[in-house]
């Protein structure tokens, strides 16, 4: 199969890695597992437009219902203290600043939410490659997989 990431940092010794199946993967996904069970799961590292535009989306299709409840509990909390202490006449341009920024906050932190409850969870990166990547978006620290 032709890869159709050729030119993102990839040589010819396939440096992206191998997804499912031979199949290849973008340079910014990472691969990871969970021995005892065999899962696998692949995800992007970096910022999350999806968890940015729409921030209960990814978390549904994934299947992360951890990171759903927070990101949800964390919005109505937020809704509910600006309700009571705004005026109403200044309610709308209030919640609407602090909506965009709970947009960044999901887009920027959400992708690492995920790894890190899979981490929790038993996974580790499957390859030196997802490993490599994880270690220097912070998302992974070998210290403390070794406990």
């Amino acid at each position: 199969m032709q890869d159709p990431f050729k030119g993102f940092n990839d040589d010819d010794n396939n440096n992206n890695g191998n997804g499912p199946q031979g199949l290849p993967l973008p340079p910014n996904y990472a691969t990871v597992v969970n021995p005892q069970t065999g899962n696998m799961r692949i995800a992007k590292v970096g910022f999350a437009w999806i968890a940015f535009i729409f921030p209960v989306i990814p978390p549904i299709f994934r299947g992360d219902w951890y990171n759903l409840l927070c990101i949800m509990g964390v919005n109505a909390g937020v809704q509910m203290i600006v309700q009571m202490s705004v005026s109403a006449s200044s309610m709308v341009e209030v919640l609407g600043f602090i909506q965009l920024g709970l947009q960044f906050l999901w887009g920027a932190i959400y992708n690492m939410m995920y790894f890190k409850h899979l981490f929790n969870r038993g996974f580790v990166p499957a390859d030196e490659r997802s490993k490599d990547l994880l270690t220097r978006a912070h998302y992974w620290n070998p210290k403390n997989a070794a406990k």
